[in-house]
This record gives C-alpha cells, sequence and structure tokens, in this order.
C-alpha cells in the first residue's frame, strides 16, 4: 500500500502539519464481467487495467480514479486535501493513522 502525504497550508493561527495516510490503488479492467477478465478471475493484470481506482481507508467514503498510477495519486492527494478541509471546516477530528491497528486477516470460503 502507497502512503500519501499531505502537508497544511500554513496560517497566522495554524502550525503546518503533515498527514499520512494508506492508499490502495485497485487497477480497474476494460471490460466488466468475467468475458473481459481475461481468465474468469474477475481481475485484470496492472498491464492490462485501464486506470486505477482510489480509496484511503481510514478516510470512508473518499474514492477517487486515475487513468494512470501517477494521475491517481495525484488525485489521491487532491481528494485526501479536499477531505481534510471538509473535516478541520466542521470542526471535525482529523483521523492519526499512528493510532490505528493494521493488520492482514485470512479468511477462507468453502467451495
Amino acid at each position: 500500500m502507497a502512503r500519501v502525504s499531505i502537508r497544511e497550508k500554513a496560517s497566522q493561527q495554524i502550525a503546518a502539519r503533515n498527514y499520512s495516510f494508506t492508499v490502495v490503488f485497485e487497477p480497474v479492467g476494460l471490460g466488466s464481467g468475467p468475458a473481459g477478465n481475461g481468465g474468469g478471475k474477475g481481475h485484470k493484470s496492472k498491464a492490462e487495467a485501464s486506470g486505477y481506482q482510489v480509496t484511503v481507508p481510514l478516510l470512508p467514503g473518499l474514492i477517487t480514479y486515475g487513468r494512470t498510477l501517477a494521475e491517481a495519486r495525484e488525485m489521491a492527494r487532491d481528494a485526501i486535501r479536499c477531505h481534510l478541509e471538509g473535516l478541520k471546516k466542521d470542526g471535525e477530528r482529523i483521523p492519526d493513522e499512528g493510532s490505528t491497528i493494521q493488520e492482514k486477516l485470512r479468511v477462507a470460503l468453502s467451495a
């Protein structure tokens, strides 16, 4: 998972602060459904992807997209910045990854 740092603009009352969030880049295929995936597994390889859907687990509801990985990163930075500005404007707490616990869980499905 990539990390994106956001820097707040310093104002007279608020000092500059960097925020760091885990960002997930999911390759998006050209076609929809199993017929367009080249193997029926529902996933495209990075070479076949037509772009990347971007989510930020710590900021629910934040979803953006980029045609290339570089564009997806830039779109993520912009979306995170806008989301954080909205939280500040509403007087809400900005989430901190330092206080979260991250781990991977394995789940088995029966056939």
